[in-house]
């Protein structure tokens, strides 16, 4: 790749054949492909089990907070799709971070980006394989151990075949969602066993906002993170058979699903349990998707939802091992990570990435069980609050890209609404986030182990690049 721009990660024009190069992704992805794993990597456990805390903090009133976190959200994935559609790599926000601050500020990003879902990837196989092993009676690590070795197996394939794998798993969770959402409908109704209709009863009987707007502001902070995990669609589109049109489409229509799977999910569950019964779930009987199941008379609720639960986590991890073999691919390619890892098989896989990526997922594994007094607790805050990070981040590089974009005649069909103004809003908006943090203890915290993990990384960054060991990968 000597001699070429920065950005020009895959010619647009003509499919990349892995066998011309040795470092190229194949393009096998279609568009329902990105669509579901966007939905699949978004739709996690922080939905099942993480929801309540949001409403018990806020009321009905929640629904604000979901608002405010959808709209940051709908505007950092519309930049990324035009800078994505007009020059795209599976570096994504890294690549673009660097062609707008300098290569420190691409290695800092994509390395934060990779520590992000090696950390995520343990927490969700750590939590699938506990319920699993209390399903047989076995040790947690057998389950981990055999998960983890099926999705290296399926990362190993053609981006074709693990994109129609992830299609079917995460078509499950969303059944399961539509499912949900026409059930509580009926109960809504009075349609399925309960007290007839119910309207707006337990709405009433604790006003729209209870806790005020201190209670609103507590209730973002909880769902500000729901929406992580849909950028992932922009890392894949890479590899999709028409990038500017695949992540277009894939963008448009995972922002309305999503909107609607996890505001209509909220506002049933607020509409039909009484406030003081919703709360945090540390475990599928208390969610509040099981008590709504519960009041339709469905059987073994509490063991659905175990499933559900298991199924959502599980695929997420395997999206997460996807998203982190490429991300470290493309670190290599850009000479931010040891070259060794840029190869691509003859089928456009690459496969030492995955191999590394999957290995340290086992390192943090292993640290969810030998949880080092400190350690743990600070690098999954660290992880918490990464999003506000890549928010700020991929909004600044779009500030300055974008006139570019513009004035090369680059820039495609898929662009950003207001281009000037929204941007600075959702800065604005990432900003109010990280006040609000810094006004409760435990994320001061957290936001204390962001500035931790992001100076390192910026530092390393710098040291990298201006020491000479860049070496772009041929």
């Amino acid at each position: 790749m000597r001699g070429t721009p920065p950005f020009t990660v895959f010619d647009m024009s003509t499919p990349v054949s892995p066998v011309a190069d040795s470092t190229a992704l194949a393009r096998g992805l279609k568009t329902r492909h990105l669509t579901m794993m966007g939905l699949g990597s978004a739709i996690g456990a922080g939905l099942f089990l993480g929801t309540g805390v949001g409403i018990a903090a806020a009321g009905p009133a929640v629904i604000l907070a979901y608002v405010v976190a959808g709209f940051i959200t709908v505007c950092f994935m519309q930049m990324l799709a035009e800078m994505v559609a007009a020059r795209p790599s599976s570096g994504t926000f890294s690549t673009y971070a660097e062609q707008a601050f300098g290569p420190w500020a691409g290695f800092a990003i994509g390395w934060l980006y990779w520590f992000m879902m090696i950390m995520i990837m343990a927490v969700e196989i750590t939590g699938a394989s506990a319920i699993v092993a209390a399903w047989f009676g076995i040790s947690p690590w057998i389950p981990a151990l055999i998960a983890i070795a099926v999705f290296t197996v399926i990362n190993f394939a053609a981006v074709k075949n693990f994109g129609e794998f992830e299609f079917w798993f995460a078509l499950i969770k969303v059944a399961v969602i539509v499912a949900f959402l026409v059930i509580g409908l009926a109960l809504w109704l009075g349609l399925l066993p309960a007290s007839g209709f119910v309207g707006l009863s337990n709405i009433r009987e604790v006003g729209f906002m209870p806790n005020g707007w201190s209670g609103v502001a507590t209730a973002l902070l909880a769902v500000a993170f729901a929406f992580g995990g849909i950028e992932l669609v922009t890392v894949a589109a890479a590899e999709s058979e028409n990038p500017e049109a695949g992540v277009h489409s894939a963008i448009r229509s995972i922002i309305w699903r999503i909107s609607v799977f996890y505001i209509g999910s909220v506002l049933l569950i607020v509409l039909l349990l009484p406030f003081d019964e919703i709360g945090g779930a540390d475990s599928a009987a208390d969610s509040p998707f099981t008590a709504v199941l519960e009041m339709a008379d469905i059987p073994g609720a509490v063991g659905i939802m175990e499933v559900v639960i298991v199924i959502a986590l599980l695929s997420a991890c395997n999206t997460q091992i996807y998203g982190s073999s490429r991300f470290l691919q493309n670190l290599a390619v850009r000479g931010d990570a040891p070259a060794s890892f840029a190869p691509t098989d003859p089928r456009g896989v690459p496969v030492r990435a995955v191999i590394v990526s999957v290995i340290f997922g086992f390192v943090a594994v292993a640290l969810q069980y030998w949880n080092p007094p400190g350690l743990l607790a600070f690098l999954l805050n660290a992880v918490g609050g990464c999003l506000i990070v890549l928010w700020i981040v991929v909004a600044l590089s779009f500030l300055r890209i974008h006139p570019k974009l513009v004035a090369t005649g680059e820039i495609t069909q898929v662009r950003m609404w207001a281009p000037s103004v929204l941007p600075w809003v959702m800065v604005a908006l990432a900003g109010g986030v990280i006040v609000l943090m810094l006004a409760d203890p435990d994320g001061r915290f957290q936001m204390f182990a962001v500035a931790v993990v992001v100076g390192v990384a910026a530092l390393a960054g710098v040291l990298w690049t201006r020491g000479g060991k860049r070496k772009v990968a041929q």
